[in-house]
């Protein structure tokens, strides 16, 4: 078992009897539920738009080398530099060469899962260069020390008194603030932070090849005052957010906002495609584009897996898991966590540790079915799950386990053979590692195949 999965199970043996926890992350994912329905109202049939915006995706990830090309060469011809990136520690030190070159010592951040996948900010920190996350959100998370909670809501688990005894604790101010004081009193220490940041970093919703341009998508602005007020913008994004069009941000801006926050739109949504030009009085002077791989690459190359790169991050499976409700977004012990993540992590981070993450499904198919780009999540865990015994990490036991129920389903006759206490007692009292974190299998007394016969006995 690895380092990954004995934290994930001692993680989430504490969080699934957290009922306080439980509370808080209901209550948060209900308030989307209940929205969400009403921002679907805005198509005429959401299906449809569903099924446009995969086949759109699939277009962008299967002529993804060419696009990428289309887009640097647009981009480069307003001035834009593009830096590829193979991995986390190349987009770091690409970074870091960026910020010595500029004379960086503050550095302003809007909110960027990239980022916290190539874990920037402990990087800037290291190399004494203070790094700001701007998104309220992340700046709570910042301010006591954690990573982002959920892809879309960094501070879902937190409720209002937790936030204003977190603010109380680092900035002194009154435990009592109600939520609008809480939110002037970030306001107006950021608004201090983007005059003096030398460098402002984004990430990016949509890379558009055919404009050679980046868009962003936000609720509270700070991503607009990161990359504007800095006289340097460095965006990081993966190469996966590829689409082909300006024109296709008709449909995917409204897909992301209906199924990630339930708006129908979201409140700024900017695009962006290269630094100041000469005829405009704002905007960084200098700006560069990081395109990512760290294993993306190897999710193209899989035929079956390649799906995954559709996702455009709106968080809606993470809303509808019943095993993320339970446990919580931390619990995953990665950048991105729940049915998405448990599908990508693997990929992304080795299958040998992080394959357990696969199995901490339902499979009820739910992550599916929200979908803002119908990618079929639980064939993806399940594949998973094939790749992960295919390339030998199932243990001898699982193995072994496994091939004796197949011998036993093979032969009528033996599974027939035994009673149901008899298996009751068989897997109950055997499989130790199955029923460690499992109620007992109680089995019936007659198979159905036994149960059949008796039903035609009489006729």
């Amino acid at each position: 078992m690895s380092e990954s999965s004995e934290s994930f199970i001692a993680k989430s043996t504490v969080k699934a009897a957290d009922l306080e926890h439980r509370r808080k992350i209901n209550f948060n994912i209900g308030r989307y539920n209940a929205v969400v329905p009403q921002g679907k109202a805005q198509f005429d049939n959401v299906n449809i738009a569903r099924e446009r915006a995969k086949n759109t995706k699939w277009r962008a990830i299967e002529s993804l080398d060419q696009q990428l090309e289309e887009f640097e060469m647009n981009f480069s011809k307003r001035g834009g530099k593009v830096i590829w990136a193979e991995d986390a520690a190349q987009a770091i030190e690409e970074i870091l060469n960026i910020c010595r070159e500029k004379n960086c010592k503050t550095l302003v951040k809007s909110k960027s899962m990239v980022t916290e996948e190539i874990h920037l900010n402990a990087a800037l920190e290291k190399n004494g260069i203070e790094s700001i996350e701007t998104d309220l959100g992340e700046y709570i998370q910042q301010l006591d020390g954690e990573p982002p909670y959920h892809i879309v809501t960094p501070a879902m688990h937190k409720s209002k008194e937790d936030v204003a005894k977190l603010f109380a604790n680092k900035l002194g101010t009154d435990p009592k603030l109600t939520p609008e004081q809480l939110t002037l009193v970030a306001r107006n220490i950021l608004r201090e932070k983007y005059v003096r940041a030398e460098i402002g970093v984004t990430g990016a919703n949509f890379i558009i090849s055919d404009i050679g341009g980046i868009a962003v998508t936000e609720n509270e602005g700070n991503a607009r005052l990161s990359c504007s007020f800095p006289k340097t913008h460095i965006a990081i994004v993966g190469i996966e957010k590829m689409i082909p069009s300006i024109t296709d941000l008709a449909l995917f801006w409204p897909l992301l906002s209906t199924f990630g926050t339930g708006q129908k739109v979201t409140v700024y949504n900017t695009i962006i495609t290269g630094p100041r030009q000469p005829n405009e009085t704002d905007g960084p002077t200098e700006m560069y584009v990081i395109l990512l791989d760290n294993n993306r690459t190897n999710i193209l190359k899989n035929p079956r897996q390649r799906e995954s790169l559709y996702c455009i991050r709106c968080g809606a499976c993470l809303n509808a898991c019943p095993v993320y409700k339970n446990i919580g977004g931390h619990t995953y012990g990665a950048t991105y966590s729940g049915p998405i993540g448990s599908v990508i992590t693997p990929n992304l981070n080795g299958m040998e540790e992080f394959k357990h993450l696969s199995f901490a499904s339902s499979l009820c198919g739910n992550c599916t079915e929200v979908c803002a780009v119908k990618i079929n999540l639980h064939e993806l865990l399940l594949e998973n799950r094939k790749e992960s015994v295919d390339e030998g990490f199932a243990t001898f036991a699982e193995r072994a386990a496994w091939k004796a129920w197949k011998l036993a389903n093979l032969n009528r006759g033996m599974l027939n053979l035994a009673g149901g206490n008899l298996k009751s007692k068989v897997v109950n009292g055997l499989f130790k590692d199955w029923k460690k974190h499992r109620g007992d299998l109680n089995f019936s007394q007659k198979t159905f195949n036994q149960l059949w016969k008796d039903r035609l006995k009489g006729k």
